[in-house]
């Protein structure tokens, strides 16, 4: 392509976005649409929920990626990063001179422009994080806007432009185009980033933990110096970079040393309640309807952040109790006879164990019943194949399925839901393999019982499993 032609022109009318239907493209798209740019766009598979946000707001959306999409003359396309450079609609936008560029590029243009931003990063609970952050700079009266990848229940988005100068970002560290395989969280300038972990993940892209750790270095190097890094204290290989750090940075866990420090933690359902230390004083209580102590965890960062920017601790305290999390984390898709089906995005070895951690106090009266899919590029590798059987400890059952998109990953590197199965049993856990999604409904419908909790973890939609079940209980 020709590069030069990779940035933004002054005099923007009309946009492209291609592979319009990822979760960020997708606000992107909306957030445009709302500021009044003329927004077309076009993926290989148009699906919900980003395909009914689209549809609501007008935006004409191709199905399919074709060079034709490009006729109008846009004067900007907006490429995903899953796009190739062999993609159509690439090729066509440089045979034609298109100006395009990247989702974070337009993000910073077009919506972050002069705002203040908090940017969350970590391997782990940036959905969260981010979005009991937005929610409590809206409690605050501070109108901000925010781009997250899952949707606030508060909300019913995971968009928001605002009128105010804050303006939340979730930043992940996976690359952000075929011609800038940088991570997206490196194109932004945050006053606040929270980072929640360092965790080797994405193995379609990142060779082990070092290249991880590596991407985090340069972002930590970069940050401002007149902003502010919240890190995660519990996590080595996040205190081994903060030396690194050129501006204030504070730290939060269960640490002594912590600057910000989660006391007690106590289970009420539908509550947890917990004390809060800053710099080794008793700075307030609080109470959450989020479960387990990652999510805790999530929260005093958020607090940190709530306290760096002046927002009393009453305001932060109402924000927390009236959270309604996200969808997808921890949601209790319906009851049938006494049974609870929960879905929950956990895919990571260790957010499957801490979720069916998180969720057991909650449910003591029945079992645990965890029901994996494992279909990210890096759970169907076999590069987690022995972690994942220490993540089901606290299930009373477990249902493995077989990975859906198995084809995808080369013979040798694929991971066995079979092999885990059977790891589990010579555990001692009551574990099952099964082959599709059916086998596992089956299963359920005649093993669940009054007062179980029934975990549904995957990244994906699991072939509607939820509703399914609910309506075969």
């Amino acid at each position: 392509m020709d590069f030069k032609k990779n940035k933004i022109p002054d005099d923007v009318k009309t946009i492209h976005l291609t592979a319009v239907c990822g979760t960020g493209m997708g606000a992107l798209a909306c957030m445009l649409k709302d500021m009044g740019f003329k927004v077309t766009g076009s993926d290989h598979k148009i699906y919900p929920p980003v395909s009914d946000f689209l549809f609501e707001k007008g935006i004409n959306i191709l199905e399919n990626f074709h060079g034709n999409n490009l006729s109008y003359k846009p004067d900007l396309v907006i490429i995903g990063n899953a796009v190739t450079k062999n993609n159509p609609e690439a090729v066509k936008a440089d045979a034609m001179g298109l100006y395009f560029c990247s989702m974070p590029q337009a993000l910073n243009r077009f919506v972050i422009k002069n705002k203040k931003s908090i940017l969350v990063t970590g391997t782990h609970g940036k959905t969260t994080t981010s979005s009991l952050m937005a929610w409590l700079l809206f409690c605050a009266g501070l109108d901000p806007g925010f781009m997250i990848g899952g949707i606030l229940n508060n909300f019913n988005s995971n968009y928001r432009l605002g009128n105010g100068s804050h303006i939340v970002i979730e930043g992940d560290e996976y690359d952000t185009a075929f011609f800038d395989k940088g991570p997206k969280f490196l194109h932004y300038t945050p006053l606040i980033t929270i980072l929640t972990g360092i965790e080797f993940d994405h193995a379609d892209i990142f060779k082990d933990i070092n290249h991880v750790e590596s991407v985090f270095d340069q972002l930590i190097s970069d940050l401002p110096t007149d902003s502010t890094l919240i890190a995660f204290s519990e996590d080595k290989k996040v205190m081994k970079l903060l030396d690194r750090a050129k501006c204030r940075t504070l730290t939060y866990g269960i640490q002594q040393h912590s600057f910000w420090r989660m006391g007690n933690i106590t289970v009420d359902p539908p509550w947890s309640i917990f004390d809060v230390y800053r710099n080794g004083k008793l700075f307030s209580c609080f109470k959450t309807r989020l479960m387990g102590e990652h999510n805790i965890m999530n929260a005093l960062s958020v607090i940190a952040s709530a306290d760096n920017l002046r927002i009393p601790r009453e305001i932060t305290a109402k924000a927390l109790e009236t959270f309604k999390s996200v969808k997808r984390r921890q949601e209790v898709r319906g009851r049938k006879k006494g049974i609870t089906v929960m879905d929950d995005f956990a895919h990571h070895p260790t957010a499957v164990r801490e979720t069916i951690k998180g969720v057991k106090p909650f449910f003591q009266d029945g079992r645990i019943i965890a029901v994996f899919e494992p279909r990210t590029n890096t759970s169907m590798r076999d590069v987690f194949q022995d972690t994942y059987t220490d993540s089901f400890e606290m299930a009373d059952i477990v249902c493995i399925r077989k990975p859906p998109l198995l084809d995808k990953i080369p013979k040798d590197e694929r991971f066995s839901s079979e092999k885990l199965a059977a790891d589990l049993k010579k555990k001692g856990k009551n574990a099952f393999y099964f082959p599709d999604t059916q086998a596992i409904i089956d299963f359920l419908v005649n093993e669940a019982r009054a007062n179980d909790l029934i975990l549904i973890m995957s990244n994906g939609s699991f072939d509607n499993i939820h509703e399914k079940l609910l309506a075969s209980l």
